[in-house]
């Protein structure tokens, strides 16, 4: 009796754990992990990101979180929105890739730019390109890689982008494989994309920060702007049906429409001037969100009329039937699909005078990078109370840069471009950027124009 007794739950241990061990075999679909952080607030504390697998992430800005259908995501937002998970990559290279890759990730862009990051480690300097990099441009996500057994290799990244564009605030499942050989991109579970110009082992910097939320390097910082709600990297190359079913392990998130959530609301642009006529002024502003374009103006502060545009992130409202060389007051207004409002203090302009009324104009040019400097002469321009501002060029040291027009521009022309228009010129350093066309209105082609103010005709030439 207590030999038998002795035996039965040996034998029955034995069976439990040789089941449980098949079970996990049979259910183990995809490759391993090295790292998977949650943008959720229970893995949030005291500007830390507590990782599930791989290093913890330092935060650069005051954590956000916007719920969904399925829970809640952090919002990446600010100039120097980032998480830092390591400053040097080789103090964590035992949770790096290094032969084979997968990053699979839930994220939103709220504002597209040419060089967004999601999660890499990378130094893009020249002919020196090195690491790999999730990330997106103005339209579409993109994976870049560079390998020890490409071609060029001393150092090219291949940056492959997928087909759809993506919609701003959306969130979308983006996922890219690596097998040695070919490198895959996928959007929502299926893949889009591939390509076999890299080979061999992963070829990483000498040294390089990892960072999540962010495309940076040695000399380039570009913040994310939107959600990230989850990030899985991997040393393994998942299949296309692993990618497909962990879409479909949250798939409603993809058809969530932006009016179920409240997303962070903020103003990105405070309001400016563009193309006055004798009867009309251009309004413009920028939101982080999409909202309602409206602008109050009248002869006095109270502002009694409106006019109202199409709901808009870069908003742009023409009030017109104005009374020439007239002074109006205004302000605008912009409610996000969430319901929060933004109001703007009241300022002045006045429309082009008649043609025998003298008049006096700024000219202030090579703005680029100075914005204490610009803000100076902006300041001095205005107490002169010039009729318009004339922008010969330069306005931001690199066009396709968007925090140089966001920091350094906008910031150091005020007050004068919120009480007169401002009318510019590209220069080299705008680079024929998308950021200048958006953030002007003026009559096309926009990189030349001419118009009229007054006795005199302007002719604005690239």
């Amino acid at each position: 009796m207590t030999i038998l007794g002795n035996y039965r739950p040996t034998k029955l241990f034995c069976t439990l754990f040789v089941l449980l061990f098949v079970v996990h075999v049979h259910g183990h679909e995809g490759p391993d992990p090295l790292g998977h952080w949650m943008g959720r607030s229970d893995r949030v504390k005291d500007g830390k990101l507590f990782s599930r697998l791989g290093p913890n992430g330092s935060l650069s800005f005051e954590p956000t979180f916007i719920k969904d259908k399925e829970g809640e995501s952090l919002l990446f937002e600010g100039p120097k929105a980032m998480c830092l998970l390591a400053s040097d990559f080789k103090s964590v290279s035992d949770s790096l890739p290094t032969k084979a890759l997968t990053v699979s990730a839930w994220v939103s862009v709220n504002t597209a730019c040419q060089w967004g990051g999601i999660l890499g480690v990378i130094q893009d300097n020249g002919d020196k390109e090195k690491g790999w990099i999730l990330g997106y441009d103005e339209s579409t996500f993109y994976f870049g890689l560079a390998t020890q057994g490409a071609d060029d290799g001393d150092g090219k990244m291949t940056y492959l982008k997928a087909n759809t564009k993506y919609d701003l605030g959306k969130l979308y499942h983006v996922a890219a494989t690596y097998d040695g050989n070919k490198t895959e991109i996928y959007i929502n579970g299926k893949v889009e994309n591939s390509i076999t110009a890299q080979s061999g082992s992963i070829l990483y910097p000498d040294s390089a920060p990892y960072v999540l939320g962010a495309y940076q390097d040695a000399d380039e910082f570009y913040p994310h702007h939107g959600r990230i709600r989850e990030v899985k990297l991997f040393g393994q190359t998942a299949t296309a049906d692993w990618v497909a079913k962990e879409f479909a392990h949250n798939d409603s998130l993809a058809t969530e429409k932006w009016n179920e959530v409240e997303p962070s609301f903020d103003i990105i642009v405070e309001p400016y001037l563009q193309f006055a006529t004798k009867t009309s002024m251009t309004v413009m502003w920028q939101t982080s969100q999409k909202a309602s374009s409206v602008v109050h103006y009248g002869p006095t502060i109270a502002c009694g009329q409106t006019v109202e545009f199409n709901a808009s992130e870069i908003h742009e409202v023409v009030i017109e039937g104005l009374e020439p060389e007239t002074q109006y007051f205004y302000r605008v207004e912009s409610r996000s699909v969430g319901g929060t409002s933004y109001f703007s203090e009241p300022a002045t302009f006045k429309t082009a005078v008649n043609q025998k009324t003298p008049f006096a104009f700024a000219v202030i040019s090579d703005t680029q990078g100075n914005p204490k400097v610009s803000g100076e002469l902006a300041k001095l321009a205005w107490g002169q109370r010039p009729s318009f501002l004339l922008h010969p060029g330069d306005l931001v040291s690199t066009g396709k840069n968007r925090d140089h027009w966001l920091k350094h521009f906008f910031p150091g022309m005020r007050p004068l471009i919120n009480h007169v228009a401002f009318y510019p010129v590209l220069g080299n350093h705008e680079q024929n950027a998308k950021h200048y066309y958006n953030y002007v209105s003026l009559p096309k082609p926009e990189y030349y124009y001419a118009f009229n103010y007054g006795n005199a005709r302007f002719f604005m030439i690239d």
